[in-house]
C-alpha cells in the first residue's frame, strides 16, 4: 500500500484499525510518514459490541496520553454505535502536540470491559516537515 498524503485538509490518516476492548493492550493506529509532521484532530470508535466501562487513551507510543487522556466509553453500548474522541475546546485553548516523522500513534486500552471487535478511524492532517 502506498501512502497518499493530502496536505492542508483533515482526512482519515490510515486504514480503519480493529481494537479489542476485551483486554488491556496498546494498538498502533498510525505512523507518521517520512518527511511529514502530523496534527491529530479526533478518533472515531465504531462499536462491534457493548464497550461496557472500557477506558482508552491516545498518544505517541512513548506518551500514551499526550493527545487524549482517559476516555470512558460507557455510552458505546451497542453494535454500530459510534463515539468521537477529541480534545474539547473551551475559553482556555486546549494545547495539543504535533508529531514528527516516524512517530507511532497508539490507542491504549487501560480498562477492558467490552468486546473484542471494535473499529477505530484516526483523523488529522499532515504538513511537510518544517512548514508548521
Amino acid at each position: 500500500m502506498s501512502v497518499d498524503i493530502k496536505d492542508r485538509t483533515i482526512y482519515q490518516l490510515s486504514e480503519v484499525v480493529t481494537v479489542s476492548l476485551a483486554a488491556a493492550a496498546n494498538t498502533t493506529l498510525y505512523t507518521v510518514p517520512t518527511g511529514y509532521t502530523t496534527v491529530l484532530c479526533y478518533a472515531d470508535i465504531i462499536a462491534g459490541s457493548d464497550a461496557g466501562a472500557s477506558t482508552v487513551t491516545i498518544g505517541r507510543s512513548t506518551a500514551l496520553t499526550d493527545f487524549l487522556d482517559t476516555q470512558t466509553l460507557s455510552n458505546l453500548d451497542a453494535d454500530g454505535d459510534v463515539v468521537r474522541l477529541m480534545p474539547v475546546p473551551n475559553a482556555t485553548p486546549v494545547k495539543q502536540k504535533s508529531y514528527a516523522a516516524g512517530t507511532i500513534i497508539q490507542m491504549a486500552v487501560t480498562s477492558a470491559a467490552g468486546g473484542a471487535t471494535n473499529y477505530v478511524a484516526l483523523w488529522g492532517y499532515n504538513e511537510v516537515a518544517g512548514t508548521i
